[in-house]
């Protein structure tokens, strides 16, 4: 009876429209930055370390996400997400103004603890105002907005650094939030917190977010290498003692930042677990597509970005089929026929010649997508249902967390397992007069004409192999992710009358 009062208090429709462009904003801004940064690098100088501009930002956005999913639950979805788009504003206003590197960065790590409250409130805020039946339709279209800022978001910075300045990628943020933020103050409603007033989690939040940032900048570190150096190791380390020390604090905790006992509910573990090995793949493509363009087709840069532009919209069409399957069959079965047809635009990328086209790629990456919108729609709102309606906040930024965990970790594995092959590769074709520099060249449209013209065919099939080398890989990581599915139990999401 209480939700049935809220959605008619609440104006269902504004209020989701508010949802899908405040998780548009925080999407962009992750990757509109590309574009801008070498202008960015011109004028700030700081070159060295402008790789921190794109890693804090992610790095305390995930940092943030568990903590606020808890407060989500005790204090209100309202609260949190308002306060995380004012922090939002107020890192991209700060950005804006930035007159040095490291004054960006740490405005960008400002942005980031903002942007960690939108993504997961705004799925929570959907899994409130909408039943179950109805609920994959919208994360569908909202998982869509994700997607299509990270094909737009390059294309959208170089427009503005061309036209108005670097600057206005970050202030353009403000007014769109300030609308945000009175949008949903007088659209979105909420009963009452009833809540026990028991003291916040201070300690268990806090070692939570070490451990995470431990873990994360593990391999930020580990990815900007070939191997474990001393950074990656020590971090890893201190993540493990913090770990440790959550767990120990949040088995005496009166209301754990995340209760231990999530991690015994083994349906909720196992779509979680699926999102992250997911979420693993994508970034596969996401990174490495745009390099075969480039590298081995020698296409553009922005014709390296298209080829990801289908997987955006077919998204959608997937999230949709989502919605249909878990009416019509328990939620193992939905998600098999999403992860099947993942593994199969695996298997295709993994086979492809070297003399693949543009336009095979397009269809491959559209064909995907459809799987990938039943997948992680499915396995979202699954996470949401297994557990009780106090726990959606915790459960859905967990969800959040996990496939950005996912991503974070994989694009690194992927990247090491890339490197040792580019690097073995060339040392056994020294007598060509080979060079780890070389692949750099090739993969840049404006310094390919740089190469000798007989080395530029040796040097695709050397990062071809090394590209199918990443996408079988990625195909073990569906196989897992499969098989796990197959101990979930054969249940109905939606039960119909």
């Amino acid at each position: 009876m209480e939700k049935m009062m809220k959605q008619k208090e609440t104006n269902v429709k504004i209020v989701t429209l508010t949802v899908f462009i405040a998780t548009f904003m925080t999407a962009i801004e992750a990757t509109i930055v590309s574009t801008a940064m070498p202008t960015i690098a011109g004028q700030l100088k700081g070159g060295e370390i402008m790789s921190w501009v794109f890693s804090i930002y992610l790095l305390t956005n995930a940092m943030m996400t568990p903590v606020y999913g808890k407060l989500a639950d005790r204090i209100g979805r309202k609260p949190i997400f308002l306060f995380g788009i004012v922090v939002f504003i107020i890192g991209s206003s700060l950005c804006g103004i930035s007159g040095s590197m490291l004054q960006l960065i740490i405005f960008r790590a400002i942005q980031g603890i903002g942007a960690g409250a939108i993504m997961p409130v705004a799925l929570t805020i959907i899994a409130d105002i909408y039943p179950i039946d109805k609920r994959a339709k919208v994360l569908g279209l909202s998982s869509a907005f994700w997607g299509i800022a990270s094909v737009v978001g390059p294309l959208c910075g170089g427009f503005i650094v061309d036209t108005i300045g670097w600057h206005w990628i970050f202030f353009v943020n403000v007014p769109i939030g300030i609308i945000l933020v009175f949008l949903i103050m007088i659209f979105l409603v909420e009963p009452k917190n009833e809540h026990d007033k028991q003291p916040i989690d201070v300690a268990g939040s806090l070692s939570l977010m070490m451990f995470l940032l431990a873990l994360l900048y593990g391999f930020q570190t580990l990815s900007e290498g070939t191997g474990f150096g001393l950074a990656s190791v020590l971090s890893f380390g201190i993540a493990i003692g913090f770990c440790l020390l959550f767990v120990f604090i949040e088995k005496r905790a009166k209301d754990p930042v995340i209760s231990l006992d999530l991690f015994k509910n083994k349906t909720f573990m196992i779509v979680n677990i699926i999102a992250a090995l997911v979420s693993g793949f994508l970034m596969g493509i996401d990174v490495y597509i745009p390099m075969w363009m480039q590298g081995v087709l020698g296409l553009k840069a922005a014709l390296g970005g298209m080829a990801l532009a289908p997987l955006s919209f077919t998204w959608i069409i997937g999230s949709l089929l989502a919605g249909r399957l878990l009416e019509k069959t328990t939620t193992k079965r939905a998600l098999t026929i999403g992860l099947v047809i993942i593994i199969i635009g695996g298997l295709m990328l993994a086979n492809a010649p070297v003399s693949t086209p543009f336009w095979a790629f397009c269809l491959i990456s559209g064909f995907t997508g459809i799987g990938l919108g039943i997948t992680i729609t499915g396995s979202t709102v699954k996470a949401q249902s297994s557990v009780s309606h106090d726990n959606v906040g915790v459960a859905t930024s967990f969800n959040t967390l996990m496939r950005t965990l996912g991503q974070t970790i994989m694009v690194s594995i992927f990247g090491v397992i890339l490197n040792n092959h580019l690097n073995n590769e060339i040392a056994a074709n020294a007598d060509l007069g080979l060079t780890r520099d070389m692949i750099d060249q090739l993969s840049n449209r404006e310094t390919l004409g740089e190469l000798a013209a007989d080395v530029i065919e040796p040097l695709r099939e050397i990062l071809y192999k090394g590209l199918h080398s990443v996408y079988f890989v990625g195909v073990i990581l569906l196989v897992v992710a499969i098989l796990l599915n197959q101990f979930q139990k054969s249940e109905r999401l939606i039960h119909k009358d």
